[in-house]
């Protein structure tokens, strides 16, 4: 199989790519991105398999030329409400398959419209195959089918959790962080009383959570909220949420405040957060919110006649995640999602979100959890060992 990394030499992708590479399915990589230097010192750093070239993106005839002959193109090229819906759109043309991170609902939306193009070129594209989206979904997912009938999924994570690495660092502006801003400020949307709305982010929301004695959420603007209404027709409810770090804090409702009043610009109020974000991560975390899941699926609905929830989460009891950080928890599962396209695991045609059923969440979190154990250098274990699943009855 011959790959296409676009955006290649970014924070996240590079741990994808450095997984990828040691797949026997996988014969070549070729790490494209505008910035050929960077592209191809990264390339450097890897095995023979990999190789750089530069390519803009903007240029939709030099987009196509650089899919000539290729069998999977990997979209890690943001910011994807730019860039996700014209290099989808360019790899169905060039019968590529496709996978991305994209962490944005807008672009999901345009890109889930391509689906019958998809069916028609026999191309599998899976969009936000990342840690949220991703991750996130798949666990719900697996919430969803220990219930006969579903009406909330919710997805989360500790915002405080996961830490930036120094490629990402190093950017003039952070792109987690802009997104980040991005999902804050303004309206996002949701599904909410059986249709979709547009509201405000960061309103509180009560997750009952099995076992948990209180998890409160805050409304973050992702693809998680607005795709599983299109594979659950009877959802009632669907959000995605982000607890802990500094989402609670007054500066942050100041730095949204600003930008929403047209004040501060979003590059600006993301350079503060990603500040206010390491200061943060240098404090002593409080040891109530350890309890707290550090990313989750949760689904209500009912089973067996009477109301039931269940939640699925990453268990870290011996703090084993904690040296796992952002680029790692989203590039590993996106290098995951290659494997199992390579080897033909991933085989149903169409534009589709992690929850479509194409993928078992079972085998796919297991090999994320042995690819993420190859980098902490600690054994992990199995899938019963890593994920809780709580019950409400």
């Amino acid at each position: 199989m011959k790959i296409l990394a676009i955006g290649g030499c970014g924070s996240m992708a590079r741990y994808a790519l450095k997984a990828a590479q040691n797949f026997d399915a996988i014969d070549e990589i070729i790490i494209a991105d505008i910035n050929e230097e960077s592209a191809t010192s990264f390339a450097a750093t890897l095995n023979n398999k990999v190789s750089a070239v530069r390519l803009d993106v903007s240029d939709n005839q030099a987009l196509k030329l650089a899919m000539k002959n290729i069998n999977i193109v990997v979209n890690t090229c943001g910011p994807f409400f730019k860039f996700g819906e014209p290099i989808l759109s360019a790899a169905i043309d060039s019968g590529c398959h496709y996978l991305d991170i994209c962490d944005d609902w807008e672009p999901t939306l345009e890109m889930m419209k391509l689906d019958a193009n998809a069916k028609s070129a026999g191309v599998s594209a899976t969009i936000g195959l990342g840690a949220s989206p991703g991750l996130t979904n798949l666990m719900a997912l697996i919430a969803i089918r220990e219930l006969d009938e579903v009406t909330t999924v919710y997805t989360g994570w500790d915002a405080g959790a996961a830490t930036i690495d120094e490629t990402a660092k190093q950017q003039s502006t952070n792109a987690a962080m802009l997104h980040a801003i991005e999902q804050m400020t303004g309206k996002v949307k949701i599904y909410q009383d059986s249709a979709y709305q547009m509201v405000k982010p960061l309103q509180a929301i009560n997750v009952e959570y099995p076992g948990l004695p209180n998890l409160t959420g805050n409304i973050f603007g992702h693809p998680e909220a607005v795709t599983f209404p299109h594979y659950f027709s009877e959802l009632k409810d669907c959000i995605n949420l982000a607890h802990g770090g500094s989402l609670d804090s007054i500066i942050i409702k100041v730095l949204t405040g600003l930008v929403n009043i047209g004040f501060l610009s979003k590059a600006k109020a993301s350079n503060l957060f990603s500040w206010l974000e390491s200061q943060e991560s240098q404090e002593k975390k409080p040891n109530a919110n350890n309890h707290l899941p550090s990313m989750y699926g949760f689904a209500h609905g009912s089973k067996n006649g009477v109301p039931a929830s269940v939640g699925v989460c990453i268990m870290n009891d011996d703090d084993s995640f904690d040296r796992i950080g952002m680029g790692e928890i989203t590039g590993i599962p996106l290098a995951c999602g290659i494997k199992m396209l390579a080897e033909g695991k991933i085989n149903e045609a169409g534009v589709l979100a992690p929850e479509a059923g194409h993928i078992d969440p079972h085998d796919f979190i297991s090999d994320v959890l042995d690819e993420i154990s190859k980098f902490l250098e600690l054994p992990l274990g199995s899938f019963e060992e890593n994920i809780k699943i709580t019950r409400s009855w």
